[in-house]
């Protein structure tokens, strides 16, 4: 009975901190980004100051904690499929193609994104320019996250509920 319980904690804890990774990431892309992008416009300047200071650190931290939560509790879900669905064999095809999307986003989180923003935010040292780059390369790496989401929703939607649309 014990073990009935292990599956079910992981799963919920795969889906909440996976609504908490991907609901974040669609409110960087399609909200605060264009919302920090008119403030500065209407300001001619930093007039996203606030969202930067108070909000964007804040979401960044359950952003990325979020996303490595979702990968541990997914990995602890495959369980003794972990390799198969990673090495994209068996019944585990579409399992695995969706967990290799997860990870890379996860990856591009890590050691793409957090870094960046980092500069951005003042937490590393950085020049003005160096600032510049590090917040291009940061929203662009989310662009690349947020289309990645798609289809890695899809993998792992299917690969429980939709298995008859890939035979």
């Amino acid at each position: 009975m014990e073990n009935e319980w292990v599956p079910l904690i992981a799963r919920w804890i795969h889906f909440l901190a996976g609504i908490t990774w991907i609901g974040l990431l669609y409110y960087f892309n399609l909200v605060q980004a264009p919302a920090m992008a008119a403030a500065n416009a209407d300001h001619g300047g930093p007039g996203s100051a606030g969202i930067a200071k108070y909000v964007l650190p804040r979401a960044l931290f359950w952003f990325r904690w979020a996303a490595l939560v979702t990968w541990l509790a997914g990995a602890a879900l495959l369980g003794p499929d972990f390799v198969s669905a990673f090495t994209l064999q068996g019944n585990d095809v579409i399992i695995g193609i969706g967990a290799w999307l997860g990870t890379i986003m996860l990856l591009l989180v890590w050691g793409v994104i957090w870094p960046n923003q980092k500069k951005v935010l003042g937490l590393k040292p950085a020049t003005d320019a160096e600032k510049a780059t590090a917040r291009r390369v940061a929203f662009l790496t989310s662009r690349v996250n947020t289309a990645l989401s798609i289809p890695m929703l899809l993998f792992m939607g299917t690969s429980a509920h939709g298995v008859a649309l890939f035979g």
